[in-house]
């Protein structure tokens, strides 16, 4: 879910009601409600390589199956042992081995578990899926050798066009004078990070593309609608690419626009102004509209941003429905290794910086202990927790993890922390930027302050444009500013160049403009 103030003051969805009609996913029903699945012609030895296990018909659910080698031949057999199961596949990722799967069988998992090329299977979610979710039956049961929907690649965004001397391409150059947007003076964040003496020398390259995956981008406001690339943006709801205008408009939540404001609102005598006014920006729709960021839809986000060209992704959000995804549970384990495949991939193989907010619980990440606000798509239950537990996608290998500050330059009080896990810090309170409608607003939290980062690596981007990736990043740590640990502060552990409050410290917009 995106980040409030306070994530247990968060709504919290119930979804008591089971779904009584099943899919019609290809099964022959019994009277009992049990149909089998037809055993292999031979039964090896160890793993069969197709299910055995009865289908019993419950509530349908969606599920990440991990296949042991990524390639698409192997991808194409666990496709096939998934209709077995009585599955549907909704995607499938050739370059990382996951399939995202829907059933209504109560052994699916089990029966792909004990499947010979699986490496692990979890449920995506607690709650079953109802009628009204994106992915309620769009599945394709695999034929012998078909393949799922997953398997069509994206189109390719246009490339932009050569630059005319008011494009940020020759404002690299030639650019030496900034007339203000009107409410740039109340932009204290940006003169925080020094993003108002970078765009002395560059507003970034058009040639750089930020994905915000998010809850949408308002695409007619008049401050952003100048740097969407509407081609590509897309809708991830549904576990697949949807690149219609209305899959990727926001519908119950401005957070994205909020975003995307502060990270690339254009300079054009209108409102405010981003981090990095003259980069391209893309929505990919990711929260749903009830507010949940499922694993579907945030590995639907990252591949198809990696699919697009884009060089960084901002993500204020953690992946529900568990705050925490826990190793020692089977299904989160499975889960979590799907979401950290498809983030891998697009920093290992496209050089994708990825950017999360820190999260808003005041919490030690390096320490936790408890956790009382998961599962939130059914009822939540205390548990303990321990480092085998991770907030996704946060946490893991490789992403920037950014903890919030004030305009006093202290951490702020909602930010979570943790020394070996905060990377840098940046402003994330009262935040003005774009909201629904046109207008302008003020927001607080770790969700505000990961932007502001994202728009760095942009200005970074543009002026390393051969640097990618780890590199952009270790850029991006040098040149922050040390930030001490506040005086007797205990929980603040760490150096004044590394600690848990602002990790190697907070962005500068100028250095990311003028050091090589």
């Amino acid at each position: 879910m995106s980040f409030p103030k306070n994530p247990r003051s968060a709504r919290r969805r119930v979804l008591a009601t089971c779904l009584t009609a099943s899919l019609a996913l290809g099964l022959t029903a019994v009277g009992s409600g049990v149909a089998f699945a037809a055993p292999p012609a031979s039964a090896p030895v160890g793993k069969p390589v197709t299910p055995t296990l009865p289908v019993v018909v419950g509530p349908l659910m969606n599920y990440t199956v991990n296949v042991e080698k990524a390639n698409r031949g192997q991808v194409d057999k666990i496709e096939r042992a998934v209709g077995t199961a009585g599955g549907a596949v909704i995607a499938a990722y050739d370059e990382i081995g996951v399939i995202v799967a829907q059933s209504d069988n109560t052994n699916f998992a089990a029966s792909l578990r004990a499947t010979r090329g699986v490496d692990s299977v979890g449920a995506t979610r607690t709650a079953p899926v109802t009628a009204t979710d994106p992915t309620f039956g769009v599945g394709v049961t695999p034929p012998g050798t078909g393949h799922g929907p997953g398997h069509g690649k994206p189109g390719k965004p246009g490339k932009p066009g050569r630059a005319d001397a008011a494009s940020p391409e020759r404002r690299l150059e030639a650019q030496t004078t900034v007339v203000a947007d009107p409410l740039e003076a109340q932009q204290w964040d940006n003169k925080a990070i020094k993003a108002d003496q970078a765009h002395q020398i560059t507003d970034g390259s058009r040639k750089v593309l930020v994905a915000v995956l998010d809850s949408g981008i308002e695409g007619d406001h008049p401050d952003l609608q100048p740097n969407i690339d509407t081609r590509a943006s897309a809708g991830c709801l549904a576990g697949t690419p949807d690149r219609s205008y209305d899959a990727w408009q926001p519908t119950t939540s401005d957070h994205g626009t909020h975003v995307a404001g502060t990270i690339a609102a254009a300079r054009n005598g209108v409102g405010i102004v981003g981090v990095a006014p003259g980069v391209r920006i893309s929505a990919v729709k990711v929260v749903s509209d009830d507010g949940f960021i499922y694993p579907e839809a945030a590995i639907c986000g990252f591949m198809y941003a990696a699919s697009t060209g884009a060089s960084i992704t901002n993500n204020s959000y953690y992946v529900d429905p568990w705050q925490f995804w826990c190793d020692s549970d089977v299904d989160q384990l499975a889960v979590k290794t799907s979401v950290d495949r498809a983030v891998q991939y697009t920093q290992d193989k496209k050089g994708v910086v990825n950017v999360a907010a820190a999260g808003n619980s005041s919490i030690d990440l390096a320490n936790k202990t408890v956790d009382d606000a998961s599962p939130n798509d059914t009822t939540p239950v205390v548990r303990q927790i321990d480092a085998g537990c991770e907030d996704i996608p946060t946490e893991l290998d490789g992403v920037v993890t950014v903890s919030s500050t004030t305009s006093a330059g202290a951490k702020s009080s909602f930010s979570n922390y943790g020394k070996g896990v905060i990377d840098v810090a940046a402003p994330g309170s009262a935040i003005l930027s774009t909201v629904l409608d046109g207008g302008y607003g003020t927001k607080s939290g770790t969700s505000m302050a990961s932007p502001h980062v994202a728009g760095v690596l942009a200005l970074l981007k543009s002026t390393h444009p051969k640097a990618q990736g780890a590199e952009l990043t270790r850029l991006l740590e040098k040149q922050a500013t040390d930030t001490a640990c506040p005086a007797g502060v205990a929980a603040c552990t760490g150096t004044v160049a590394d600690n848990g409050y602002f990790g190697e410290g907070v962005v500068d917009a100028l250095a990311a403009v003028t050091r090589r």
